[in-house]
């Protein structure tokens, strides 16, 4: 009796145990880890569908599951950085443990892999985003004629025009996207924001400061940007406005430009439908004059 009753809380106790998966997403990849004998898996098809039934069967049994994207050139550093041997399943374990804290992972909801690994692809490409745009954000330096911080204080004027920017949106659902051209690649983020009933904004905390660096870097570097937002909400005429990035602050485009920035194929230039039921027009006003606050009121060049 006392067996089977440890044998139930052991049941019981795997059940609260979140494990991690290191994906190998792309084919290149698979084959990058090939070299190593103990990886026994030779075709990346079979692979997938193994790991799409171990990942069901592993919420059938109740466990919570993140798929974390494993990289074999970052696998190969790891190893070489703490001395493991990298064709030995243990090692893989231990990264694949250091994924689910520091890389691209995106919890398993019983969702099919054809859905799974473009979440996950995209969510390293935000995070490879952020921390470029971090590194370059603190290799600027301080500003030659005051001393200030000049990446920190792009940071700060970011929060505040996002936070401007989310306090005059209209109610409902809000989906920003901010594009920056920086050098020597452009960058961009995305925000999803929600109104609730009470007119409360609810965001992701991670989202935000992603998405307020990248809009610190365009500011600190005076880099070519700009911010496009959409508003949808129930029994209301979906709209879309925008900004261009000019000094630290943001100029309003006009509807005619919104309107010519959805409306054009951006790679043969032809015009394409708008779509029906969508306000392209003028942004609210930010109460923000472009030029006041921020970095360049110091006159910071770079």
């Amino acid at each position: 009796m006392a067996r089977t009753d440890h044998q139930s809380m052991r049941r019981v106790l795997r059940r609260e145990i979140a494990g991690t998966i290191g994906l190998l997403a792309d084919e290149h990849d698979f084959t990058a880890m090939r070299r190593y004998r103990s990886f026994t898996f030779d075709d990346h098809t079979t692979y997938l569908r193994q790991v799409e039934a171990l990942l069901r069967t592993l919420s059938a049994q109740g466990n919570h599951t993140t798929v974390a994207l494993f990289d074999p050139e970052e696998y190969a550093e790891f190893c070489a950085g703490t001395g493991l041997e990298p064709d030995n399943p243990a090692s893989r374990t231990r990264f694949t443990a250091e994924l689910a804290a520091t890389g691209a992972a995106v919890p398993y909801e019983g969702q099919p892999l054809t859905e799974l690994v473009p979440d996950l692809i995209d969510e390293a490409v935000r995070l490879a985003t952020w921390e470029y745009a971090t590194t370059l954000l603190a290799q600027i330096g301080e500003c030659a004629s005051c001393g200030e911080d000049i990446g920190r204080a792009a940071f700060s004027r970011a929060m505040h025009l996002l936070k401007r920017i989310l306090d005059t949106a209209g109610p409902g659902e809000r989906h920003l996207v901010c594009s920056v051209s920086a050098e020597p690649q452009a960058l961009a983020a995305v925000l999803h924001a929600d109104q609730d009933t009470e007119g409360a904004t609810h965001i992701d905390e991670a989202e935000a400061l992603e998405f307020a660096t990248v809009l610190a870097l365009g500011i600190a570097t005076r880099s070519p940007g700009g911010l496009v937002m959409r508003t949808t909400a129930p029994d209301r005429t979906e709209r879309v406005y925008g900004w261009h990035l000019r000094g630290d602050g943001l100029a309003p485009l006009t509807a005619g430009e919104v309107f010519d920035a959805y409306c054009t194929d951006r790679e043969s230039g032809d015009l394409v439908s708008p779509e029906s039921g969508v306000d392209y027009c003028t942004p609210p006003d930010l109460g923000d004059d472009p030029g006041q606050g921020g970095p360049t009121q110091h006159g910071h060049t770079h």
